[in-house]
């Protein structure tokens, strides 16, 4: 299982990549640290910077088809940040268009709005992200986590790190079927 961890240079909730990403590894899976800047990303604990974490490829080395899912991780920062790069937003979307399973934390649904790829779906976040994701056509629930398959593929998404054990073990039952 090889998964893409898409963050951008800085704006990462650090735990809500490293809960994923140990995650990933003791199901046997090989996640890959993907950016849109070569080098080391800057995480944060909530608006104080963490620590950096090595970029294993960019976008432009990334490929959806090297990949068995995705993972986007929240912040604040982050998910706006990608959703101004079209390169990553046409990252994220390529994975909808695989029919390939995402899943996203908190923030991070705000790349996947602009991906334009939430109509039809139900799906939670951080509470901010209600009116984003209902204007995109998507329904919004409060739930610790949402596995919805109403679409080309699997989305879990869930609202905050508060939830990362149900995500992530959620997230690695659906990437595993």
């Amino acid at each position: 299982m090889q998964i893409a961890f898409l963050v951008a240079p800085e704006g990462v909730e650090q735990v809500e990549l490293t809960d994923p990403w140990k995650a990933v590894l003791d199901a046997g899976g090989t996640p890959h640290l993907v950016s849109t800047a070569a080098g080391t990303i800057q995480a944060f604990d909530h608006l104080d910077k963490a620590d950096t974490f090595e970029v294993d490829r960019t976008l432009d080395q990334a490929r959806v088809a090297d990949y068995d899912g995705l993972v986007l991780p929240g912040g604040v920062a982050n998910p706006d940040a990608l959703r101004a790069d079209e390169g990553a937003v046409a990252f994220a979307k390529g994975f909808f268009d695989a029919g390939k399973p995402v899943a996203a934390i908190c923030h991070a649904p705000w790349t996947l709005v602009e991906a334009d790829v939430l109509r039809g779906r139900t799906l939670t976040s951080w509470p901010s992200l209600q009116t984003d994701i209902r204007n995109a056509g998507g329904t919004w629930v409060d739930e610790q986590v949402k596995v919805c398959t109403a679409g080309p593929n699997t989305l879990i998404t869930s609202r905050r790190p508060d939830d990362l054990a149900a995500f992530c073990s959620t997230f690695i039952d659906e990437f595993g079927r």
